[in-house]
């Protein structure tokens, strides 16, 4: 008796347990995406803007190499600053990195936008003032520096513009539509899957103690059974 009161407790408990095993591997699974959803910034997305710190850094050591290559430092300074020449100088192209930087991190990194109109617009500016200023300026008689800058500044503009429209935003929307599935799979799970079961299920109702002992007796006194069967 005590061994089936003991199986068929172990079969409630076991009833249980398969009940809530059933929502375990996904919730499981949607911990992590749940994590990367209290994440300040994406990976992808923290690359593009070190990218863009990465435009701005460089544009600046050209134009400070140009500077100490041309005269001096404080000279070429007063000449490109404070006597500008839109024709002779590369202190609009310096601008220019600045102002992609600028609105580059305040959209993606600070304002997290998601669309693609912030690097459009640096985009279209740097490519256009790059343009009219190799067509009307003096730079392409000023050495190296006078190539090396207008297309290293255009090439890494149209970089920042591919690595947002093929990189960021879809890997970002990619991840966010697999998240948004675990969780709808993590909420129907419960409704879908089996229940727990009751402690009815797969229960037997132990015997009662007379009627065991009765058995015992009439296995032991065959003729007493066989009395009480005739009678």
């Amino acid at each position: 008796m005590d061994s089936r009161c003991s199986s068929s407790a172990d079969s409630r408990l076991t009833g249980r347990g398969m009940g809530s095993i059933t929502t375990t591997p996904i919730s499981t699974r949607v911990e992590p995406y749940e994590a990367g959803e209290k994440k300040c910034i994406s990976d992808v997305r923290r690359t593009f803007c070190l990218f863009v710190t990465f435009d701005l850094l460089f544009i600046t050591l050209l134009w400070i190499i140009e500077l100490n290559a041309n005269g001096g430092i404080p000279t070429q300074l007063d000449k490109e600053v404070l006597h500008y020449d839109y024709r002779a100088s590369f202190f609009d192209i310096f601008l220019l990195a600045v102002f992609r930087f600028a609105t580059l991190i305040l959209a993606y990194a600070v304002c997290k936008l998601r669309h693609w109109w912030a690097i459009a617009i640096t985009t279209a500016v740097s490519c256009a003032f790059l343009i009219v200023k190799v067509i009307l300026s003096k730079l392409l008689s000023q050495g190296a520096f006078g190539y090396l800058l207008p297309i290293i500044s255009f090439v890494l503009a149209w970089i920042e513009t591919w690595l947002l429209d093929f990189k960021v935003l879809p890997q970002e929307a990619e991840d966010e539509n697999r998240y948004q599935s675990f969780v709808d799979a993590a909420e129907r799970a419960p409704l879908m899957g089996p229940g727990p079961l009751s402690d009815g299920q797969f229960y037997s109702p132990p015997e009662s103690v007379a009627d065991s002992d009765e058995d015992l007796d009439d296995k032991h006194d065959p003729e007493k059974g066989l009395i009480q069967q005739v009678s």
